[in-house]
This record gives structure tokens, sequence and C-alpha cells, in this order.
């Protein structure tokens, strides 16, 4: 008698399976998240089914969770059991999430080389998955700075995609849907030594630009803290930078030239000699393994005598010591390598002899990546309309749309002060000291305009070589450098304290820049009919408001002070006449001046340096007089217990006169 499966059977057998593989992928859920990974493989490799199965509310694979978990080995055994099936290899390894990232995606942006070449070698067709935003794991792994794990994501995708013979493909994953580069990413987020690499492997991307018409010299002209223009060092700063020696960067070799180098040199000894080096080596592995133990314990125990000893020690010779000369390390590394950066990018630059290169990023992104087309930088007008503007020139109309025209490099630097980029762009494109912004500004009114002392300096030494008609344009309101000199930004480019200083420092850069030319050699009035004069008046009226206040407050502070100590000193005649009496006076002055413009240049910085020179010299007198006195007046039995005394009595004195010491110092040095 024949058995036969009815249809409720067979819902029955379904629906008994749909149970069975929801509880094990809750199972399966359970596991991942307690991270009991040998029952992970083991589902994997008992249930086919779950290895599709999406096992968190982001919808992540239990593949996912392992590699953001790091389990390079359990990452590994996964994948062999998903290539196990070949019928659904592709599909499992291409998952993706809710963010549209695959496990290649994540082991990526971890910067995991072991997972990466252990996923990309399975499925390479993985490279050109995109995520919501556009980004490929190989982006991911630039935007990331995980320059490893970039170089085995490259390598692969090139043992796919021929550079010579397929350009479109080897360039298709370098983008992301806003028209970033890997190279956009690499310098944007401070990575130097990828995106050093990233220039030798991917040429053409020195001249693509994003959507907003940026090239990677465009973000590297707006970072002038990563230049050594940019920063200040301390005294003591300087002199650990320029005693560290930092290696210019290089071209990374392939995997294929790492281990043609290893073979070279392991067979570049004769046989005999080739016998003795295996030899030396099997014995220095064997002593490392059998001293490890000691090793490690012998160290283990030094540290828990330091840390019986003193539990904060080694916290804080890590912090005070070592972590400042990494600081300063790091900052001198930034430093060079962005200045060599510069020098590859402008080398390599093309967009400089202003053709409309790079490529506009495409909107659409299927599975073949994304296709570049020309990108214009520079719009023409249509056609009929006027004739067209100057690429320096803010707008331009197209299709009755406004677009704003992109400042070249050049000016960028300018603006931001970064010296090393201005010199080498004049180096090699001459022609570039003639470029102007959309208000008509060339390099040297916008280093003038934002206070770039040190570039204004530099372009006044090349004034023979370039054309001094650069130093006379003007702007689109007429205003020439002496006009942009006189007036105040919104910005506070000095960086010292207190506002009558910045006052004073806006005076001597007004008047730097005045005597940097010949007499009559500026335009008088600009386009509002205005003097230089003019504008410092109406530009600083806050700002001398704000710097009268400030000095009054610390002439007031300082000769209440002042008096207390005159009332003791007098009434003791234990001091030194003079000083007191001094720095009263000249306390007094300052709060009876007139706080006009021109005092601000010398004579109210110069009362304050008297007045506050005069206090510190009459409280020094006062306390060796005070306690030398008392000292010789009383016994000897007395002498060691007077110590404390003096010690509790100076303190607030000395504490006062330390408060106001810094101050002291940047009134010397912008004054003097």
């Amino acid at each position: 008698m024949e058995s036969t499966t009815t249809g409720d059977d067979r819902a029955m057998n379904s629906d008994e399976r749909e149970e069975e593989m929801e509880r094990a992928n809750k199972r399966l859920f359970k596991h991942c998240m307690k991270g009991d990974w040998e029952k992970v493989v083991e589902i994997y490799k008992n249930h086919k089914r779950a290895q599709t199965a999406r096992i968190t509310k982001s919808c992540n694979t239990a593949l996912h969770v392992a590699v953001t978990d790091g389990q390079d080995d359990v990452v590994r055994q996964l994948v062999q059991l998903i290539c196990s099936h070949e019928d659904q290899r592709e599909e499992v390894l291409r998952i993706q999430n809710e963010r549209g990232n695959t496990a290649l995606h994540f082991a990526a942006s971890m910067g995991s080389v072991e997972m990466c070449e252990c996923i990309a070698e399975a499925e390479a067709s993985l490279l050109s998955i995109r995520n919501v935003d556009g980004e490929t794991p190989l982006f991911l792994a630039a935007l990331h700075g995980r320059k490893e794990a970039f170089l085995a994501l490259h390598y692969i995708h090139i043992s796919h995609n021929d550079p010579e013979t397929h350009t479109a493909n080897y360039y298709s994953i370098c983008r992301r849907i806003d028209g970033d580069t890997i190279l956009h990413s690499a310098i944007a987020n401070d990575y130097f030594d990828l995106a050093f690499q990233i220039i030798h492997l991917y040429k053409d991307l020195v001249n693509m630009v994003n959507e907003n018409g940026l090239s990677p010299l465009h973000l590297l002209a707006n970072k002038p803290s990563v230049f050594r223009s940019g920063s200040r060092l301390g005294r003591f700063e300087a002199i650990i930078y320029y005693c560290i020696i930092i290696k210019k960067l290089e071209v990374a070799p392939s995997r294929r030239q790492q281990s043609s180098t290893m073979d070279k040199d392991n067979s570049s000894y004769p046989g005999n000699y080739q016998t003795c080096m295996e030899l030396l080596t099997v014995v220095k592995k064997s002593t490392l393994v059998v001293a490890k133990p000691w090793t490690q314990l012998l160290k283990k125990r030094n540290d828990q005598i330091r840390n019986e000893r003193d539990p904060e020690a080694q916290k804080r010779t890590k912090s005070s010591g070592s972590e400042k000369l990494r600081k300063i390390q790091r900052k001198k590394e930034k430093h060079m390598w962005s200045a060599q950066i510069s020098d590859e990018l402008l080398g390599r630059a093309s967009t400089y002899e202003y053709e409309a290169d790079g490529s506009k990023p495409q909107q659409n992104f299927g599975d073949k990546g994304l296709e570049t087309v020309p990108y214009d930088v520079f719009p023409d007008t249509n056609e009929g309309s006027q004739p067209s503007t100057t690429k320096g020139e803010a707008q331009q109309q197209k299709n009755g749309d406004i677009q704003k025209v992109i400042e070249t490099p050049i000016l960028i630097a300018a603006k931001n002060g970064v010296k090393e980029m201005v010199e080498k762009i004049m180096e090699l494109f001459p022609v570039a000291v003639h470029d102007m912004d959309a208000k008509k500004k060339n390099i040297v009114l916008l280093a003038v305009e934002n206070r770039q002392t040190y570039l204004y300096e530099f372009l006044l030494k090349r004034k023979t070589a370039l054309k001094e008609s650069i130093f006379s344009k003007v702007d689109n309101d007429g205003n020439s450098v002496l006009h942009l000199a006189a007036k105040l930004g919104d910005y506070k480019p000095w960086l010292i304290p207190g506002e009558a200083l910045q006052m004073h420092w806006e005076i001597k850069w007004y008047l730097f820049v005045k005597e940097s030319m010949q007499p009559h050699f500026f335009r008088r009035y600009n386009n509002e009919n205005k003097t230089p004069r003019d504008i410092f008046s109406e530009s600083h009226k806050q700002l001398v408001k704000s710097g009268g206040e400030w000095l009054k407050k610390t002439s007031e502070s300082c000769s209440v002070v002042a008096a207390l100590i005159a009332t003791v000193a007098f009434s003791t005649s234990t001091t030194v006449p003079g000083g007191v009496l001094t720095a009263v006076v000249v306390f007094l002055s300052i709060l009876t001046s007139r706080f006009q413009e021109r005092d601000f240049g010398k004579n109210l910085p110069r009362k304050l340096i008297i007045g506050l020179t005069s206090l510190f010299m009459s409280i020094t007198a006062m306390m060796v007089s005070f306690c030398a006195g008392h000292f010789f007046v009383l016994k000897d039995k007395l002498r060691t217990v007077a110590y404390p005394v003096y010690a509790v009595t100076c303190l607030p004195v000395t504490l006062f006169a330390l408060a106001q010491f810094p101050l002291y110092i940047d009134l010397i040095w912008a004054t003097l």
C-alpha cells in the first residue's frame, strides 16, 4: 500500500521547518551576543539557511557580528562554511544590512587585514558594492585610515582589474556619492601616510573634484594647522621639535615585492652560511620561547613592586614624559608629511592649468560602480548673455542657476597663511600670483586681510621677483592693502590676552603694512570715499572701548594691592623707598588716561609695564627687607621658629605676583 502525503501534511512539514529555522536563528542571535562562537560555527555548519539569517534589528547576519567583534578565526571558519555551498555563496557574502554594509565593509572599517583578505578573496565582487552613502569597502578603509587593510583590498582589486586596460573599473570603487574620493578622505582626516600611497597607486585622483568642485589640494590648503607655518611652539617644545628626526614617506612595497625581497635576502648567502643562518634562527626562536615566561614574570614582578611603592608613578610618568614627546613627534610628522603631500599634489596637478579636469559624481549607483564624466569647475555662461566673466569672479549664470566659482588653492593657502604651499605654487606656477577670488582679492590682499604676518613678510622679500603691481591691486570695493590692514574682522588672529594688547597689535600691524611700501603707493580712497585711517577708526571703536575698560580694571586691582603694600611698608619702615610709590602713581596715570587710539600704540602699554615692574620690585624688596630686619632682631633660639612665620606671611603676596606674572611677560613680548 503506497503512502500518500496530503497538502495539510506538507504544510505542516513546512511550518515545522519554519519554526525550527526560527528557533535556530534565535539561538544564533543569543550565541552571538554571548560570544559563544563555537556554537555559532556549529549552527552555520548544520543549518544552511542560517547563513542568510538577519539576526539583529539593523539586519546584520552572524558574519557581520563576528566581524565587528574582531573574531578573525571565527570569520575565517564562517567564510569557509559559506563557500562550501557554492549555490548560495555569492548571495550570503553580498548580504547588506539596513545601511547597505556588507561584512567586508565592516572588516575594512576595522582595519583587519586577515578578515579583509578572507572575505574579498572569497568573493571579489564585494569590492564594488556600495552602502547607502555610496561607500565601497576600499573607501571605508581609507576613510578610517586603515592603511594595511586598504593595501590588501587594493591588491585584490587590481588582480581582477588591470588599470591599463580597465581604467573605469579600476577607479570606480574610489568615490562616494558626494564625489569625495579616497584621496579626499585620507587628506581630510590627516592620514597623510595613506594619502601618499593613494597618490602613487591612483594617480588620476589628484585632479578629481567632488560635487563642490574641491580637489584634494583645496582640502589640504584649508588645513593650516597641519603645516609648520600654522603652528606655534613653546621654547621647550621647539628644542625637542628640532631634535626629533622624522623619516620621509615612501611607497609601500606590494606583497609580491615583499616576498621576493625576503627570498632574495634568504638566498643571498652561500650554502654553508645559509645553513648557519637557519640554525641561528632556530636557536634564537627557541631561546625566546624558553625565556618568554621568565621575562614576563620578571616584568610583572617589577611592575608590581613599582605600583606598591607608588601606584600612580607609572601613570604620571607616562602622561608627563613620554606622552608629551609622542605628541611633539606626531606634530612634526604631520608637518613634514603634509608638506610632502603638498609637493606630490602640486607636482601632479593639472587642474592648476585651468583645465576642466576631474570627474563629476554620478547620482545613481549600480552594481557596475560609479561612472565618471567630465566635471566643469568653471562653468561658462549661457549663449547670448553677457561676455564670459573671469575664473576668479564669484558667480556665473548657467541654465538660470547661480553657481559659485571655487577659489584656487593658492588663494585658500594665502587666506590660511600656509606659506609652504604658497611658496611651492609660486615656484611651479608663477602665473598663480595673479589669481583673484570672488571679490578680486589676490594673495597679497588676502594675506593682509587675514593678518598672516609671516606670509606677508615672505611676499615682501619676493617683491623684486614678483611684479609690484600685485601689491597695488584693489578689490571690488576699491580697498587697497592698507585699507584691509586697517579693517578689523570678526576673527582674533593675535594670540595675546586682553583687548588692550589686541589693539596694540592692530596698530603695529597697520603701521607695518604702511611702512612696507613707498609713500603714496597705496590708493588713498576706496569706493565709499574712505581712507584707511577712517576705516581703522570705525572698525576699532568697540575694541578701543573694551580695551580701555580692561586697562581700568587691571590698574584698579593693582592699585589696591600697591596701596595696601605701601601702608604696611611705610608703617614698619622696612622697604626700599620709591618702588611702591612709583607703581601707585603709574597705575593712577593709566586710570586718568584719555584712551585714544594712538595711546594704545606705545603710551598705555609702556605705562602698564612700568607699573607692573615697580610693583614686582616693591613686593620683592618689602619681603626681603621685612624678613631680614626681623631675622636679625630675633634671638638665636627663635630664628628657626621664624622661618614658617615668614613663609606664611609672604604667601599671599607671592601668589598675587605669580598670578600677574604671565600677563607681565606677554606685555613685554608684545611691546618690546
